[in-house]
This record gives C-alpha cells, structure tokens and sequence, in this order.
C-alpha cells in the first residue's frame, strides 16, 4: 500500500500539482497533457508514472490510446479538499493558464466529432431513413424508465446518446464500447456531464456483477453474432431489483443491411428476447413496438425480481 510519504513526495513537484488539477477537470492522454502543460511527453509521462505509483492517478487503456483520471483512493477527496484549500496562492496564474489551454483540447476533440460524423452522416442518414424517428424512440424509453434511473450502464454506448438522455438523472452513469474512435466522440459529447467511459466488450464487460439499477442496450444486438450471450453478460450487471431496457429491431428482411452495415442479425422476436433474458434471470415486464417504416423499432424492459439474490442465497 502506498505510504503518506511517497503521496507527499509525489505532490511536491508543481508539474505534478497541476497534472492533479487537469486531471480533476477532465480525463487526459499524455499527449494532451504534454500539449496543455507545454512540455514533452517523455517529461510528462515520467512525472505520470510518479503520479500513478502515488496512488493519485489511474490509467485506462482504449485500443492504442491511454488516458488517464485521478485514481479512485480513499485518501483521494480529503487530499483534493486540502488542494482546494490552498488554491489562490502563488501559483494560481498556471492555474489560468492551463485551463485556458485545456479549453483548446476540448476544442480540438469537438473538432474531430464533427469531422467523423460529417464523413460518416450518410451512412446514418440511410439507416435512419428506414425507421421511425429517432426522437420517438428515445420518447419511448423515457416513458418507459421513468425517473427512477439509479446506478446506470449503458451497453455500446457508441456517441453517448443515452448517457445524454438519462445520465442527468442516474446516480452514476457509465458507458462502455468496444471502439476507441467511438468513445472519443462520446467524450467530446459528454465533456462535464460526470459519466464515466470505458472501453470493454460486450462478452466481458469490465464491471462487477450487481453493479447497476439500470442497462440499456440500444441498437446494439443487432451487431452481435451471438446476442443472446451479450444479453447474459448485461444481465450479470443487474441488481435486484434493476431492470434492462432493449432497444432494436423487430424481425426484417432488409438483407443489404447485412452487408453495407455489418448487420448481423436481421432483427428479433419477443419470444426471442423474452427466452434469452429468462435464461439470464430476468423477467420480461413490458414491450412496445414503434412502427413507421421499412424496419419496426422494438422496445423490451425486463427486471430482476427484487428478491432473486437474496432467495438464491
């Protein structure tokens, strides 16, 4: 275990002071921590490697990029308390400085969002051009869930829409996807929301069992060769008590969505789902169906029964 020593040797530097305080206001790369600190990212890596030795910075590796976030510690708050504290001395001009460059990497990464989807909007305007609007769909979730978010993770979360629908009401909200370029755009998108991004597959998502009251798995099945293991998986994260809302599409014949956009299966039944999630443990409570196009939208919410853990046991 890290010792009191090491933490206050490790925040004796004032590089490293300011590293704490960039990384407080939003997950870095080395590279834009070199870029806001104006130092090379030799330098900055070294002072990193300090930092998460200390116990007062994690890394989290997405495909060839790693990036970094204060490290979740007990020690954590009350130390960053006692930084705040002593905000306002000296050294506040670096401060202003480094804040006003990290505007200009949120800039940059807002920049390149916009470059992806104006490159990638046809292909998304095909798709949605088939179905309902999108706007109905996500009315429809909304009815369905409620208020009462809780704990939620949202399963191939691509861009972050659904972490920007019901993030402001969960508790703690959680994205994972299993592309970098994606969850670059949803960090773009995201920036000061407080949800958390991680990079997993959906055969062994990085989270511990029980760990949300909330999963949404919207137009995510549909790419997945074997969905009704991706529906155990995102069961596995469900509490007692906690439901899993499914979004997709109902049974189509739409075979060039096979081949122009990786669809790998051509929509679901609800003796499907209802199947898949009973085998996983949980209860199919209410569906709905969104019509309005080629392809027919379908919305299914299951729930753990509140009990099950405790019955098991």
């Amino acid at each position: 275990m890290t010792s009191l020593i090491d933490i206050f040797r490790a925040l004796a530097d004032p590089t490293r002071l300011r590293i704490v305080a960039l990384l407080r206001a939003m997950e870095l790369s080395v590279g834009e921590l070199a870029q806001v600190l104006g130092q090379s990212q030799p330098r900055v890596s070294r002072h990193v490697k300090i930092l998460v030795d200390a116990g007062l910075a994690a890394r989290r590796r997405e495909g060839s990029w790693v990036f970094l976030a204060p490290a979740p510690t007990p020690l954590g708050l009350p130390l960053f308390a006692l930084l705040d504290a002593g905000a306002g001395s000296a050294g506040d001009h670096w401060a202003k400085a480094d804040l006003a460059r990290l505007a200009a990497v949120r800039a940059d990464r807002a920049a390149a969002a916009e470059r992806w989807f104006a490159l990638h909007a046809g292909e998304w305007d095909a798709i949605r051009s088939l179905h309902i609007a999108e706007s109905a769909v996500e009315d429809a979730m909304r009815y369905l869930l409620g208020d009462d978010i809780g704990r939620l993770i949202d399963i191939g979360t691509g861009t972050g829409r659904m972490l920007e629908l019901f993030g402001g009401a969960a508790a703690h909200a959680v994205g994972i996807d299993r592309s970098p370029e994606m969850l670059r755009l949803a960090r773009a998108k995201l920036d000061g929301q407080g949800c958390e991004l991680r990079q997993g597959d959906v055969a062994a998502l990085p989270l511990p069992d029980a760990a949300a009251d909330t999963v949404i798995m919207h137009q995510v099945l549909h790419f997945i060769p074997a969905p009704e293991t991706a529906i155990a998986e995102a069961a596995r994260l469900v509490a007692p008590g906690g439901r899993m809302l499914i979004a997709d599409f109902a049974p189509h014949q739409r075979e060039e969505l096979r081949v122009e956009h990786a669809h790998a299966r051509l929509g679901f039944s609800d003796a499907q789902i209802a199947g898949w999630l009973a085998n996983a443990g949980l209860a199919l409570e209410q569906t709905e169906e969104l019509s309005g196009g080629a392809l027919t939208v379908k919305l299914w919410l299951a729930a753990r029964p509140a009990q099950s853990r405790a019955l098991a046991a």
